[in-house]
């Protein structure tokens, strides 16, 4: 069996999921239908597969748009806290810069490993906009290259009813840091 492949079962009990969570959380993705989501989901395997490595990791991928120009929607990591892909470094070259207590990866391989971006700041702010996410935790984001050339990386959370975005050597990590995903199908 193809590695980024799921079984008919997988596939059906990852769709019953994925459309229970849609219902649920409706503001999310005001005026979008199911069906024809679930229709591109059906012809994109591999980015069933993607959405099912974001379940797995407890992110709770839910629509969260739909962007017209590209026909695509849009999923995010919407679990309350950072997902369950924590302890890393921000990315490849950091991590091989740790000369102790390395972690065992970093956020930017594991999300190409799923198939999956890590969200950037601004969509970061878009996810707060549709609740409350990351009151205890905090989650990397893209960093721009000219923080990441001087060795530093960005994180977000949201405290005091504000978002906040802080920086921290990309080489760093936390048991409370993670990162947030986006999908685009």
């Amino acid at each position: 069996m193809n590695k980024k492949k799921l079984t008919p079962e997988q596939s059906e009990k990852l769709m019953k999921v994925l459309h229970q969570r849609f219902e649920k959380n409706m503001l999310r993705h005001k005026g979008l239908d199911w069906r024809k989501i679930q229709s591109k989901l059906e012809k994109n395997p591999k980015k069933l597969w993607s959405l099912n490595e974001m379940e797995e990791t407890e992110g709770e991928p839910d629509v969260v748009g739909y962007d017209k120009k590209t026909d695509e929607y849009i999923f995010f990591d919407c679990s309350p806290e950072s997902p369950k892909r924590r302890s890393l470094c921000y990315d490849y070259p950091a991590w091989e810069a740790r000369k102790a207590n390395k972690p065992e990866s970093n956020a930017i391989d594991k999300a190409s490993e799923m198939g999956i971006e890590i969200l950037t700041e601004e969509e970061y702010r878009q996810l707060q906009e549709l609740g409350k996410f990351d009151l205890k935790t905090s989650s990397w984001v893209k960093t721009p290259a000219h923080i990441r050339e001087l060795g530093g990386a960005i994180f977000c959370d949201r405290r005091y009813n504000t978002v906040f975005t802080y920086h921290n050597g990309a080489d760093s990590y936390y048991a409370a840091r993670g990162f947030r995903g986006t999908l685009r199908i």
